[in-house]
């Protein structure tokens, strides 16, 4: 069953350049029953969110500001959040903001059993990020253009603003398999997949240029994949593991 998801939207705060792309990110998630952005909207400078909002259908907040150096804007997401919560007509909420004053909201929310997605610029400070279930930056949700050679990883890779694989990447990657790996190693990547979202809320394969965790870990020499068939042989299940010549080094260290 979907969730249904309240959206709140600092406008103060997000560029509006990202707004469809972002919509259709949450609906992946659940569906966004409730969908508010809160600003000055007699500010020119948020002007052009005017014909976005009504193609998103999302309503639009106003909240002066009434001191100069004070975002009045959190605190109005704030209050409205903690109203919704306990109007018990949503079950998980996406704050779109790359703030850290929402992080003890979203703890907050967390601990009365919602579902919390963030949604921000790479700039959000990590206790923002890890406060929230999953978090996923603003600048991947651009649709990356088909690639025109045969490469498509260097195609991905090469795009601005995507991260390299790091050897700290490489370790909790390999690390999250050990935790979820059968006696000969192997790892269900659906497994794999949800530890790592877990332990660290912003991981996405889409940062590293790939738009699927199977193909990030194909591209990455110190991982074996394989596919095999259900029981029921209706569909193949991706399953990974270390290969042994890496798995030897780590337990060496």
């Amino acid at each position: 069953m979907d969730l249904n998801l309240a959206v709140l939207i600092d406008g103060d705060n997000i560029p509006s350049a990202y707004v469809k792309e972002m919509m259709e990110e949450i609906a992946k998630y659940g569906n966004p029953t409730i969908k508010r952005i809160y600003g000055d909207w007699t500010n020119p400078r948020l002007g052009k969110w005017k014909n976005i909002l009504l193609e998103n259908a999302i309503t639009p907040i106003q909240q002066y500001g009434y001191t100069q150096g004070k975002n009045a804007t959190d605190s109005a997401m704030i209050i409205d959040a903690m109203d919704i919560l306990y109007s018990g007509k949503v079950n998980g909420f996406c704050i779109v903001s790359s703030d850290s004053d929402f992080t003890r909201l979203a703890t907050r929310l967390r601990e009365a059993g919602m579902q919390v997605y963030g949604i921000g610029e790479k700039k959000t400070p990590n206790p923002f990020i890890v406060a929230c279930d999953r978090f996923i930056y603003i600048e991947i949700l651009k649709k990356p253009e088909s690639p025109t050679s045969t490469d498509s990883k260097d195609t991905a890779t090469s795009k601005s603003g995507v991260e390299k694989i790091t050897p700290k990447d490489l370790r909790f990657i390999a690390t999250t398999i050990d935790d979820v790996s059968d006696d000969d190693g192997w790892a269900f990547l659906g497994d794999v997949g949800s530890l790592l979202q877990k332990k660290q809320p912003n991981f996405d394969s889409r940062n590293y240029g790939f738009q699927k965790l199977t193909p990030l870990l194909s591209s990455i020499p110190h991982f074996e994949i394989e596919r095999r068939e259900d029981s029921k042989g209706r569909k193949k299940l991706v399953y990974v593991k270390i290969k042994e010549k890496q798995r030897s080094g780590r337990n060496k260290k």
